[in-house]
């Protein structure tokens, strides 16, 4: 069975956990009223706040620029006043069914908290129920459409990182070679930095 925090941490390199921070983890968690997933929080603290491969976004709740706790907070106001409900077709791509939910809400306890996305327009949210999975990963595609991943979100960054149709229709995208990763300024005047993940031999 294969391991895929380690898998993703592989594909990534050594992270840096420059913001690595329990006490902010704790304190958005208490305002949510839930936990984040291990593995999340885990690749978020090695990594955060990043842009990967030039496209997925992962904030952190300790840092300044791209803080996760700003950005659920906006994201899911948003979310709470869009028209989401406009692509759903039946109840495969309907998340209210696939993550057993009366009514959908955002950014709260019972709803989908927005964890990241990707600057084509892709939305990916943890529930708490997916298909029946704890911890499950759901996506709202560019195109409007949703899906439910019953899967860790390690596993789902892995999958999304070899080039499987993980940020909804037609988003299968492999990029070979090593990983990109470009960290945001530290502060005013700095500039952009970025790295790269070990070679893939892809």
């Amino acid at each position: 069975m294969t391991d895929y925090l380690r898998a993703v941490f592989a594909l990534l390199g050594p992270g840096e956990a420059r913001y690595a921070a329990p006490a902010a983890w704790l304190s958005l968690e208490e305002e949510l009223g839930r936990t984040f997933p291990g593995d999340y929080k885990q690749i978020v603290d090695a990594y955060a706040p990043v842009q990967i491969n030039g496209h997925l976004t992962l904030s952190h709740p300790a840092s300044s620029w791209w803080n996760l706790g700003e950005e659920i907070r906006s994201a899911s106001e948003v979310w709470a006043d869009s028209r989401w409900e406009s692509c759903i077709t039946g109840p495969d791509d309907d998340p209210r069914v696939f993550c057993q939910l009366p009514q959908l809400s955002f950014g709260t306890a019972e709803g989908l908290i927005p964890i990241a996305a990707t600057d084509q327009g892709a939305a990916v949210f943890v529930a708490s129920s997916v298909h029946g999975f704890s911890d499950g990963v759901v996506v709202r595609g560019a195109e409007g459409d949703w899906v439910g991943h019953p899967m860790t979100f390690a596993e789902w960054l892995y999958r999304h990182l070899v080039g499987e149709e993980m940020t909804g229709w037609d988003s299968a995208a492999f990029y070979p070679g090593p990983v990109g990763l470009e960290y945001p300024p530290a502060g005013p005047g700095q500039p952009t930095r970025e790295a790269h993940g070990p070679d893939r031999g892809m």
